[in-house]
């Protein structure tokens, strides 16, 4: 695409976002809506695809006596009875008791440590974005938490781990993670240059959306609790995405899983839209700046003061108090990761017949392919939507279709997925392996929100290659990494599609021979998240906290006139 037309003229206020579209070639708002929807129609049916129909299908279930084996049954409502008599309410307690440390890491420790960062100059924010890369390089929850098993029981601890020490186990593992997400998103909504600005209605926006988030994330949590406890002691551990896969594949009553999971995607559908609710009242949006301390601007919240002395010192008192936080973050993640990092570089103890490159290629292949098309298509309908604004003003409600989805993994939705596999004869093979989302929806929001920050500037006069494409490619590099390695370390699809050990992913392959044999064979621990594999992680966050995430802002209400 080239230059859409020249830029307004001195004193020219720039249409408010969503007003006008550039006329280019003969190519008119009309035309620019019309390729809008065109762009944004993949996604519509991947939604459907990966969501709706497995939504539908689950719901249907719900209302059916099913057990793979004989012809299902109408059941009526039974099912719902039956799993609210068998403690599902309790589960729901036990997954939001879970997330009580998560949230405060969310609300109170992230946004603390993003504030004394930004306001201790330019110096300390990127050392602390840095560091930020850490957790999220080394995402590796069944590593980590086998490896806290394994100590826990050379520590000698006696009998069951309990709802305790699942509590505190999954805070310490789970803190690096939260904090360094969240606080990234706490840096960008600080970064407010107009004069007579404030970061609050930001930083109060970023804050609702990370809670919405905490929470539905920790009603979703599975592994935690099916690695560390197995449920237990007395099923006080279960949580509704455990319970609902024990129901549908341990004893095989799929209508008791299905009527769980229907009411979590209920749940999970009202923190959706109370999270594009709050995008939307807001105006929030993404926008690219400069290097924000490069020039002071005159009248912004970080010009100069009169008293540059005093500002020194309280910089310098910032400076200490960033440094004490970025020790115990780093204090604390490295004691939380210890108990899988020893058995990094182990010998992995394949058993016959099972070689390390098939198990990389099963761990990592797979989830790469759902990634490139689940975040390519987001990326297209967020551009669809944010930078050609379908419907001018009004574009950002074309979201509301794809909300209830927002935080949907794929736990609630496993039981249909599981019968689609089996269906279409996947079990057991390399594409069952491929994680059956093929649509990103949170990639889709952030794009929206970003090509509606940067869109301004393309109707001003702007290059599109410039304005447009270039500041979102390394967000879409960004996305694309971070899904790869979200859906690799991922174990719950996988224990369903693939009986198989010699097919298996490494973090599957480490739950069965850890379950199997003894401490020696810990070494496939160093297989789920192999060191290299780290190291390239980290450089490659780390370089997007530094060169790209920094420049970024998060942005609320209507964008100032020129």
């Amino acid at each position: 695409m080239g230059h859409p037309g020249p830029p307004p003229p001195p004193g020219h206020a720039v249409p408010p976002v969503g007003e006008h579209l550039p006329r280019q070639a003969g190519a008119g708002p009309v035309q620019w809506s019309l390729l809008g929807f065109v762009l944004l129609l993949p996604a519509l049916v991947a939604l459907v695809w990966s969501y709706v129909v497995p939504t539908l299908g689950t719901i249907w279930t719900s209302f059916r006596h099913e057990d793979l084996i004989r012809d299902s049954q109408p059941a009526g409502v039974e099912n719902y009875r039956s799993i609210f008599e068998d403690g599902f309410l309790g589960q729901l307690g036990v997954a939001l008791l879970l997330g009580l440390l998560p949230l405060a890491f969310g609300l109170l420790v992230a946004p603390l440590l993003a504030v004394v960062a930004d306001r201790a100059g330019r110096l300390a924010r990127l050392v602390t974005r840095a560091l930020l890369a850490l957790p999220v390089a080394g995402y590796a929850p069944v590593a980590l938490l086998l490896g806290w098993r394994l100590r826990l029981t050379e520590s000698g601890s006696p009998g069951q781990p309990g709802l305790l020490t699942l509590t505190w186990v999954l805070a310490a593992t789970s803190f690096g993670l939260v904090v360094a997400v969240a606080a990234t998103a706490y840096l960008s909504a600080l970064r407010q240059r107009e004069a007579g600005r404030w970061p609050t209605p930001a930083l109060l926006t970023v804050g609702g959306f990370v809670g919405l988030a905490v929470l539905a994330v920790t009603l979703q949590v599975f592994t935690a609790p099916a690695l560390l406890t197995g449920g237990g002691p007395g099923r006080s551990t279960v949580t509704p995405v455990l319970g609902a896969a024990r129901d549908s594949f341990t004893t095989f009553r799929l209508g008791l899983g299905a009527a769980a999971s229907t009411v979590l995607l209920v749940l999970l559908g009202l923190l959706g839209l109370a999270a594009t609710g709050l995008l939307l009242v807001t105006r929030t949006r993404i926008e690219f700046d400069g290097w924000r301390d490069a020039v002071a601007e005159p009248g912004s919240s970080r010009a100069p003061a009169v008293a540059p002395a005093g500002r020194r010192a309280v910089a310098t008192v910032h400076l200490g108090i960033v440094v004490a936080a970025l020790v115990v973050f780093v204090g604390i993640v490295g004691w939380a990761s210890a108990p899988w990092l020893r058995y990094a570089v182990a010998d992995p103890g394949l058993p016959p017949g099972v070689d390390a490159s098939g198990v990389l290629v099963n761990t990592w292949l797979p989830p790469l392919v759902s990634a490139l098309v689940s975040v390519g298509l987001a990326a297209l309908a967020g551009f669809g939507i944010g930078a050609l604004r379908p419907l001018g003003r009004w574009s950002e409600l074309l979201l509301v279709p794809f909300a209830p989805w927002l935080f949907v993994g794929i736990g609630p939705l496993v039981v249909d997925g599981f019968k689609r596999a089996a269906e279409g004869g996947d079990l057991d093979t390399f594409l069952g392996l491929i994680p059956p989302v093929w649509l990103s929806v949170p990639a889709l929001f952030v794009f929206t929100l970003l090509f509606r920050g940067l869109a301004p500037n393309w109707r001003a006069g702007g290059d599109a290659g410039r304005t447009l494409l270039l500041p979102a490619l390394p967000m879409l590099v960004g996305a694309v990494l971070l899904t790869w390695l979200v859906g690799a370390q991922q174990s719950l699809w996988s224990r369903l599609v693939t009986p198989d050990a010699e097919r298996a992913p490494a973090p599957l392959l480490a739950e069965v021979l850890l379950g199997q044999r003894d401490q020696a064979d810990a070494g496939i621990l160093s297989l789920v998240l192999p060191l290299p594999l780290v190291v390239l992680f980290l450089l490659a966050f780390a370089a997007l906290q530094l060169g790209y995430l920094d420049r970024l802002a998060v942005r609320v209400g209507p964008p100032p006139s020129p």
